[in-house]
């Protein structure tokens, strides 16, 4: 989908830190999570929330208060007439709900929205689902986090075989997954320097509340340090494969938003603009979801009227080492010029703000190079991907 009038106000995108499955997060409704970390990032932002008539929400793991999905966020942030939809796309949700917060202006329907999304892996629901038909009447289960992981109701597939088939169709080999995940590792620890310098442009710090008080998160938690020695180490999660849990991301929880507005009131709002250029989704062969960036990456850069040559920076979704080695491998695109403050495959997997982090993340990166356009692009389950195309003028 090709944008021509939708812009993020420079500064006005953040993240939570993200933390590990069963961390400090994990004790904190993704709802209440989304509530608190928006409501602190507009306030340093001397952002009046008055001015949005309409918010976005995107979330893959159901919470208690969920169902009545924005108007259980957008009062407690002082927007008490703002309605609008909540959006699930797996892992490619943070690209579904910038598309549909982007259409409400590209169309002139609103001048103002909100989009954020929210997820807790952590305490998971488990689903009950009654079944008179079966045996004693007994109930079918699912565990909302674990299971999908394990099986595609399509291939049947897990999503680690994924990984695994699509290694084995390019003939990647272990040390090269190996060493994409210690780049990874080696650009965020980078992003840490003169004391988080980068991260604190754009990372708003979590109050969880508790008995005596509450506690601040204000760094992520659960990035495990990775060393050549340590890597080799690791056995591959399947016997015969190449993928192992150090190339591979982990679960977590977090939080990330942005407002999105027309380029005139982004102007009068910030220092500059980030202008959302294109949106796209694609999907791939069966069984391949480390595939599907390449061909969303696409899409988007063709609505844009771009190609790979003309992006500066990219950022992933990166589940596996093997998404970042099939994109650099098909596309040409540098792999030490994607992901400059880390990614998921470092910090962690909450899902459906993962990749809006990203595009935050994107959108600073561009900011520090004084402008220009770059690319996010990230798998999602079903084989599917998402992409968006920014373009920061910083003026």
């Amino acid at each position: 989908m090709r944008l021509t009038d939708v812009a993020i106000p420079l500064g006005l995108g953040w993240s939570s830190p993200f933390t590990r499955w069963q961390g400090p997060l994990s004790e904190m409704s993704g709802i209440d999570l989304a509530v608190d970390v928006t409501g602190r990032a507009l306030a340093a932002r001397e952002f009046d929330p008055a001015g949005v008539t309409y918010a976005v929400l995107g979330t893959t793991v159901p919470q208690a208060t969920g169902f009545y999905g924005v108007t259980s966020v957008a009062p407690r942030l002082g927007m008490p007439a703002v309605t609008g939809p909540v959006i699930a796309q797996a892992c490619a949700t943070s690209a579904a709900v910038l598309q549909a917060a982007a259409v409400q202006v590209q169309l002139g329907a609103h001048r103002t929205v909100l989009a954020v999304a929210t997820d807790r892996t952590s305490n998971g629901p488990l689903m009950v689902y009654p079944s008179p038909a079966r045996s004693g009447g007994a109930p079918r289960t699912e565990h909302w986090v674990l299971d999908p992981m394990q099986e595609d109701p399509t291939t049947r597939d897990s999503m680690l075989a994924t990984a695994e088939n699509v290694a084995a169709d390019e003939g990647f080999t272990r040390d090269e997954l190996d060493e994409v995940t210690l780049l990874r590792h080696e650009q965020y620890r980078a992003a840490l320097g003169d004391d988080r310098a980068v991260q604190r442009r754009y990372l708003v710090e979590v109050h969880v509340p508790g008995r005596k008080g509450h506690t601040v998160v204000a760094e992520d938690v659960g990035v495990h340090p990775a060393t050549p020695e340590g890597l080799a180490k690791l056995a591959p999660v399947t016997p015969g494969g190449v993928v192992t849990y150090g190339s591979q991301t982990h679960p977590g929880d977090g939080t990330a938003g942005v407002v999105l507005s027309t380029v005139d009131t982004a102007r009068a709002l910030g220092a500059g603009v980030a202008r959302v250029r294109a949106v796209a989704f694609a999907r791939v062969e069966p069984a391949r979801m480390p595939k599907a960036p390449v061909p969303a990456a696409r899409a988007a850069l063709a609505d844009s009227g771009l190609e790979i040559a003309d992006i500066d920076v990219v950022t992933t979704h990166n589940p596996f080492a093997v998404n970042d080695l099939y994109f650099h491998r098909q596309t040409g695109f540098p792999l030490d010029r994607m992901n400059p403050y880390g990614s998921s495959l470092v910090y962690g997997h909450p899902q459906g703000p993962t990749g809006l982090r990203a595009v935050v993340e994107l959108i600073e990166a561009l900011r520090a190079r004084g402008g220009g356009r770059g690319l996010f692009t990230g798998c999602a389950a079903g084989d599917t991907a998402g992409a968006v195309v920014i373009e920061v003028d910083d003026r």
